[in-house]
């Protein structure tokens, strides 16, 4: 499962996965928009063109952990998909849902394609 918010290593949501481990940091191929969704979490959308890598972290999370921790956790605009990393592997990832790309909360954030480097950059 490929994490790029606070469920990653020094997160506050990185309890939820119940001990996983942590195959790596990897980057998502160049294909995805990244957004701020009203600077409460990450989320990634599949563009083709014009977009952006995206780091993460790769996690080994059995199913069940998925399932009855990660999933229920998920706010509504996320949804599961599949995503391609940078090397060509396919992952499991939270992605933004299609209906919410018209939403006012969205900030484009693919120039830092890091999360902690968007909110460190934030203005305080």
């Amino acid at each position: 499962m490929f994490l790029n918010g606070a469920a990653m290593r020094g997160g506050p949501l990185h309890h939820q996965l119940r001990g996983a481990p942590l195959v790596g940091t990897a980057r998502s191929a160049p294909r995805y928009r990244y957004f701020s969704v009203g600077d409460r979490f990450p989320a990634m959308y599949e563009v083709g063109e014009g977009g952006g890598s995206v780091l993460g972290e790769v996690y080994d999370v059995p199913l069940s952990v998925l399932r009855e921790h990660l999933l229920p956790a998920e706010p509504a605009e996320l949804e599961i998909g599949v995503i391609a990393l940078a090397d060509g592997a396919a992952c499991l990832a939270t992605v933004l849902r299609e209906s919410w790309l018209d939403s006012p909360e969205l900030v484009d954030i693919t120039g830092y394609g890091d999360w902690r480097a968007y909110l460190a950059a934030r203005p305080s």
